[in-house]
């Protein structure tokens, strides 16, 4: 919780001051599902402590850990769909409706990013356990590799189809031909991927799964370019005072490498196998 805290904070902070327009069309319209996603990973959160000092219950809390990461997981899919199905601005402010996020695009991508994040758990648990819980967690793993490379294909027809403009970026020659490295690259990694785990390897699943979201991103973030608000408003269009900015980069030039540098010294302490008689992981 203290890592999805910070980065929660800095980036809704980020774009508050860098892009106001878009903070102020973007938060009303996605009210819901991002409330949702804030208590699911607040009862994640308080699950986690609890189980932990629970002498009695832990299934409980064990349960409730999982429905808390099952409803932020999808939460944040839902945003990520609704965000790339457009959002209706009339006159720089959001026009649409208090459900409009809800459709079967944004189904499809909150169900994406959950098998997505099973799969990057599925795979770090077995990278940092032994006997028998990493021999299940190879077991899910296999089967989320299905899965997730099954909604990235669905997920990037439905983003080709929802404007012409983003069809045609991927589609016309010759965009498609300097593109076509990034969904190449996608199957070559997915590939990998699976092979890595079939072999049970130790390190190169999570690592390969890593870089397999990072292609998807990749993926949005041509498809989109350079609007920050789909379909019509830029990133020019919605970004705030250069004053502003300057500030918002004096910040982040400071606290994002102290970010990084107390995480990365988290995982240096946590490293390696977790063992039974480990302690509070």
């Amino acid at each position: 919780w203290d890592g999805n805290e910070t980065w929660l904070v800095l980036g809704g902070g980020a774009l508050l001051v860098a892009f106001p327009m878009a903070y102020s069309i973007i938060m009303p319209a996605l009210y819901l599902p991002f409330t949702v996603m804030l208590l699911g990973l607040i009862f994640r959160g308080v699950a986690f402590e609890f189980r932990f000092k629970a002498e009695r219950g832990r299934r409980f809390w064990n349960l409730a850990f999982g429905i808390g990461s099952l409803v932020a997981a999808v939460s944040q899919g839902i945003v990520l769909g609704a965000y790339l199905d457009g959002i209706t601005v009339v006159n720089g402010v959001f026009a649409g409706g208090s459900f409009d996020w809800l459709t079967p695009f944004s189904i499809l991508t909150g169900c994406a990013v959950a098998c997505g994040y099973a799969l990057l758990g599925a795979t770090w648990t077995a990278m940092k356990t032994e006997g028998a819980l990493r021999n299940w967690a190879f077991g899910l793993a296999d089967r989320m590799c299905i899965g997730v490379l099954f909604f990235m294909v669905a997920v990037s027809i439905g983003t080709a189809y929802l404007s012409d403009e983003i069809a045609g970026r991927w589609f016309s020659w010759p965009n498609i031909g300097w593109l076509a490295p990034v969904p190449v690259i996608t199957a070559l990694v997915a590939l990998l991927l699976f092979r890595a785990v079939r072999r049970r390897d130790e390190i190169a699943p999570f690592v390969l799964t890593l870089i397999l979201f990072l292609l998807g991103f990749i993926g949005l973030g041509v498809s989109l370019w350079p609007a920050i608000i789909p379909p019509g408003i830029t990133i020019w269009q919605a970004a705030g005072d250069p004053g502003s900015q300057t500030f918002l980069l004096v910040g982040v030039v400071v606290l994002v490498p102290c970010i990084l540098g107390y995480t990365a010294m988290t995982y240096w302490i946590f490293r390696g196998k977790v063992k039974a008689d480990g302690g509070y992981h």
